[in-house]
């Protein structure tokens, strides 16, 4: 367990290894669900049987993407207590544009199971033989008396039954067809997903504020300040822990220990903005670098002011609140 936990903190620090693990993960499972699960029905119910193992595994995938993105939740605990804030158009378009970068790279795993499954061709081969409005339908049940009759038997080709009245090499003739427009659905959706990403990428660092060097030290800041946020947490809430039951079972008075306020937490936990004129890594970054000390000795936030719009967050940054899969 801890050598795969190790394989997946390597995927999470870089990207491209991430969503090609994500992908292979998911090319495995859907050869496992094609061949150990899914049995075509060889009825009237083949197309609807056809098209929910071809589409709903990959919903399920795709909701699954949503809930492991700690960019979601960023997104919206405690959005129904500031739903003000949401009206202006700012706003909204910058809502917008954040769940299109989630939305992106919840992407990968559906987009996978769907391309693997049609290049296998089971499943949409049980779906195609289960319309009637296919063109080998009209070619089959053209000089047949019963139409009806005819169906049932299309029905029955994925079944490999020798009792039809169709001849076999008629059979494999519809099969063959029909696996080839599978594939090539299969190979386009590839294509058309590698190049959108490429258009994306090439669209996101030629818009980037910054230069390919500190975008790559911004992306290893990223992503070590998750990991020592997930250590301190933990290290801080054991501490409180262990200074409430020590006070409650030794009945004595606690000792004082320093927690961030509610207002802190949230400032922290933000969606990051970037700005031109005052530059920080994370909002962490930010709360850090703009704190007085007051005559009481707590912390307190003093404004930020630029001259740049806040919520005009750059494509490139994306990767900034993603922080690591929780696992």
């Amino acid at each position: 367990m801890e050598k795969f936990k190790t394989i997946l903190n390597i995927a999470n620090k870089q990207s491209n290894l991430g969503f090609g693990l994500v992908a292979l993960l998911t090319a495995g499972g859907e050869q496992v669900f094609s061949t150990a699960v899914f049995k075509c029905p060889c009825n009237d119910l083949n197309l609807f049987y056809g098209m929910v193992f071809l589409l709903v595994p990959a919903l399920a995938l795709l909701l699954l993407g949503y809930i492991l993105s700690k960019k979601t939740w960023k997104l919206i605990t405690g959005l129904c207590q500031r739903r003000t804030r949401l009206c202006g158009w700012r706003r909204l378009a910058a809502t917008g544009t954040v769940l299109f970068q989630i939305s992106c790279t919840a992407l990968v795993a559906p987009s996978s199971w769907i391309a693997v499954a049609l290049l296998n061709g089971n499943y949409y081969e049980c779906a195609m033989t289960g319309t009637n409005m296919s063109a080998f339908n009209k070619h089959l049940c053209g000089e047949k008396s019963s139409m009806v009759q005819c169906q049932r038997e299309i029905y029955r080709f994925p079944c490999e039954t020798r009792s039809s009245s169709f001849p076999q090499a008629d059979r494999e003739e519809v099969l063959r067809t029909l696996k080839a427009q599978s594939q090539i659905l299969g190979w386009l959706l590839i294509a058309s997903v590698m190049l959108s990403n490429l258009l994306l990428t090439c669209v996101a660092r030629c818009t980037s504020p910054v230069s390919y060097l500190q975008l790559k030290f911004w992306r290893v800041y990223a992503q070590e300040e998750s990991v020592m946020m997930d250590s301190y947490t933990a290290k801080h809430a054991k501490e409180l822990a262990e200074r409430n039951l020590k006070s409650f079972f030794d009945q004595t008075a606690p000792e004082h220990i320093k927690t961030p306020s509610n207002k802190d937490w949230e400032k922290v936990s933000s969606l990051y903005k970037f700005s031109t004129k005052n530059q920080y890594y994370s909002t962490l970054h930010r709360y850090v670098e703009n704190y007085q000390e007051t005559d009481n000795g707590m912390m307190r936030m003093v404004s930020v002011k630029s001259s740049e719009p806040p919520d005009d967050n750059p494509a490139v940054l994306n990767f900034v609140d993603d922080g690591r899969m929780p696992l």
